[in-house]
C-alpha cells in the first residue's frame, strides 16, 4: 500500500468497484495493471506515481496485481503488461499498453484531467522576488503575515527592514534589524545596515543635481564625487555608484581616510557575493589594489 491517499492497491472485485468505479464519478482514476515478474511494469510504476502525486488529489492511481486479481483481468480483457486504463464516470475512457514516455502519458491525460496548479511559492521566497521587482509594499505585506506566525525568522526580519527603509522608516528598520539573532546571516545583516547608512547619509547631503553641477565644473572634485555616489546608492543606482567610487579610489585612495574603499565593501555586502556587479567590481578593486 502507498503512503499517499492518491495511490492504492486493489484487493478483489469489491475493492475495484469502490476505489475505481465509484471514485471515477468524482475524479479520474488511472488503473495500472501489472505483475511482479514484469520488468517494464516496475519501470513504469514510479513514473505513474510521480505524475499522480503532481496532481495532488485531482487524479487517483489504482494498482492491480494481475497474478492475484485474475477476475478483474478477465473482466477487462487485459492481454499484455503493463496496461494502463483511465476510468472516468464509471467507464474506461483512455489508456495504453506497454511502457510509455512521460510526455506521452501526460498527453493522454490532458483531455481528461486539468493541469495541476503550481505549488505555492515559499512565502519568504515570494517576498524576496517581490522586493527584487521593486514591489516593496507587496513584499512588506507578505512579510508582515510571515512574521506574525514567527517573529524570529532572521531572513524575514532583514528583508522586512529593507522594505521599511525603502519608505524611509529608518528608525523602525533599525529596530527590526536589532531583533535579528545569531550570526548565520551576518553578511545580509551587514548589507541591510549599509542600506540604512546610505539613506541616512544621503538625507544630509546636497541633492544629485547640485553635485552633478559641481562635477561638471570640476571633474576631480572628490567630495562631490563621493557624495553623488552616496545619493546614487540611496536610490539603488548601484552600477553608477560603484563606478564612481572605484574611480575615486584609484584617483585618491587616501580620500577621507580610505572612505571610498570602505564604501565599496559596504556595497558588496549590500548586494551579496552572487550579484554580477559585485563580481565585476570586486575584480576591478583587486586589480586597483594590486
Amino acid at each position: 500500500m502507498s503512503d499517499t491517499p492518491y495511490i492504492f492497491d486493489i484487493n478483489g472485485s469489491a475493492s475495484f468497484e469502490q476505489l475505481v468505479i465509484e471514485n471515477s464519478f468524482h475524479k479520474p482514476v488511472l488503473v495500472d495493471f501489472w505483475a511482479d515478474w514484469c520488468a517494464p511494469c516496475k519501470a513504469l510504476m514510479p513514473l505513474l506515481a510521480k505524475i499522480t502525486e503532481e496532481y495532488r488529489g485531482e487524479l487517483l492511481l489504482a494498482k492491480v496485481n494481475c497474478d492475484i486479481e485474475q477476475d478483474i483481468v478477465a473482466r477487462f480483457g487485459i492481454r499484455s503488461l503493463p496496461t494502463v486504463v483511465l476510468f472516468k464516470d464509471g467507464q474506461p475512457v483512455d489508456g495504453f499498453a506497454g511502457a510509455q514516455a512521460e510526455s506521452a502519458i501526460r498527453e493522454m491525460l490532458a483531455p481528461h484531467v486539468a493541469e495541476p496548479a503550481p505549488e505555492a511559492a515559499d512565502p519568504l521566497e515570494a517576498a524576496q522576488a517581490l522586493f527584487n521587482e521593486g514591489r516593496f509594499a507587496d513584499a512588506e505585506a507578505l512579510l508582515k503575515v510571515l512574521l506574525t506566525e514567527n517573529n524570529e525568522q532572521p531572513l524575514a526580519l532583514i528583508l522586512y527592514a529593507r522594505c521599511l527603509a525603502e519608505r524611509n522608516e529608518l528608525d523602525e528598520a533599525e529596530a527590526v534589524l536589532s531583533a535579528v539573532k545569531g550570526d548565520e546571516h551576518k553578511q545580509l545583516l551587514a548589507g541591510a545596515r549599509a542600506q540604512l547608512t546610505f539613506l541616512r547619509q544621503a538625507a544630509d547631503l546636497p541633492d544629485s543635481a547640485s553635485l552633478k553641477s559641481r562635477l561638471a565644473q570640476n571633474a576631480e572634485d572628490d567630495e562631490a564625487c563621493y557624495q553623488l555616489a552616496i545619493q546614487q546608492l540611496a536610490r539603488q543606482h548601484y552600477e553608477a555608484a560603484l563606478d564612481a567610487l572605484l574611480k575615486l579610489f584609484v584617483r585618491n585612495r587616501s580620500y577621507a581616510e580610505g572612505l571610498p574603499h570602505k564604501t565599496l565593501l559596504q556595497v558588496f555586502d549590500l548586494l551579496g557575493n552572487d550579484h554580477p556587479l559585485v563580481t565585476t567590481y570586486r575584480r576591478k578593486l583587486y586589480q586597483a589594489l594590486y
